[in-house]
């Protein structure tokens, strides 16, 4: 009982950390910081941070093979680009729906997994993806009856599938299989930290974060949805299996609709609930299906 009740408790705290993403985000761009920067500090304090936490803590060797890098390489840019496209993504559509979108990667990981690696098509992934694409709908005509920003939800959908991707990668390429997870969680962001140093001119293009109270953002992003996300989860996929660990997943998108409308303004209409209702519903059935194997929750934005 006690190696369930801790490891659904670290289910819990990696969702919940997770979803604080918009939480630390959104008053980063009211202050006129744009995404390329937020994600620059938070990957670059994370690596600093996680990699004390991973040498001296967990003494973890950081040592790659050569074979392991260029997968890890690609492997980070699929992350990286992810986490972008999702941050990108809260400057046109309400941060809590964005994360609820994003949430349906588990059954792209399917659809990925049934076309290129000949996975049976069941019946439950059928209804998985019925039930989650109703849902993106009925988000989709969002509040009041105005439709939601297009370029915000394809955006959001780009985020999801380049996030499956990884999740996939993480899975097949069988020269990273015997990787420490916390040792490749931590050269993905090292490798991911480079869009953000390109997209950024080599840091010419950095934007300075000038008000010292400000920092305790990019600092709470680099902690809560990065590092605990990150450590918890993995604990938790150790004690629950990553099956259990997936279902707490759902915490995710709940706390950044429960910020969303308590700071930020954001609203929650009986169409959304419903379409948000149907998104974890659909998930639900993907995570919860007998091969489990296929879901295996990894990393996060």
């Amino acid at each position: 009982m006690k190696r369930q009740t801790i490891g659904t408790i670290n289910g819990v705290i990696a969702s919940a950390s997770y979803g604080t993403n918009p939480l630390f985000a959104l008053p980063l761009y009211a202050a006129g910081i744009g995404a390329n920067s937020v994600l620059f500090y938070r990957y670059a304090i994370a690596i600093i941070l996680y990699g004390i936490w991973l040498k001296f803590v967990k003494k973890v060797s950081f040592h790659l093979h050569r074979t392991e890098i260029p997968v890890i390489l690609l492997l980070s840019l699929l992350f990286s680009f992810s986490s972008l496209t999702l941050f990108d993504a809260f400057r046109y559509i309400e941060a809590g729906i964005a994360c609820t979108i994003l949430f349906i990667y588990p059954v792209m990981v399917a659809l990925i997994m049934a076309i290129f690696f000949k996975e049976k098509i069941t019946k439950i992934t059928i209804s998985a993806i019925f039930l989650t694409s109703i849902g993106i709908i009925l988000l989709y005509h969002g509040k009041s009856g105005t439709t939601l920003n297009t370029h915000g939800v394809l955006v959001t959908l780009l985020s999801a599938l380049l996030y499956a991707l990884y999740i996939v990668g993480v899975k097949k390429f069988k020269s990273i299989q015997h990787v420490n997870r916390n040792k490749m969680s931590f050269y993905v962001m090292l490798f991911g930290l480079l869009v953000y140093v390109l997209n950024l001119k080599f840091c010419t293009e950095l934007q300075i974060i000038e008000k010292p109270i400000l920092w305790l953002l990019p600092v709470g992003l680099a902690l809560f949805p990065t590092i605990i996300s990150l450590e918890t989860i993995n604990i938790s996929i150790k004690l629950i299996g990553s099956t259990k660990t997936a279902i707490l997943g759902a915490l995710e998108p709940l706390t950044a609709i429960f910020f969303g409308i308590l700071l930020f303004n954001e609203h929650l209409t009986i169409r959304i609930s419903l379409g948000i209702i149907l998104i974890i519903a659909g998930v639900y059935l993907i995570v919860t299906r007998k091969d489990t194997n296929t879901k295996d929750k990894y990393n996060h934005h």
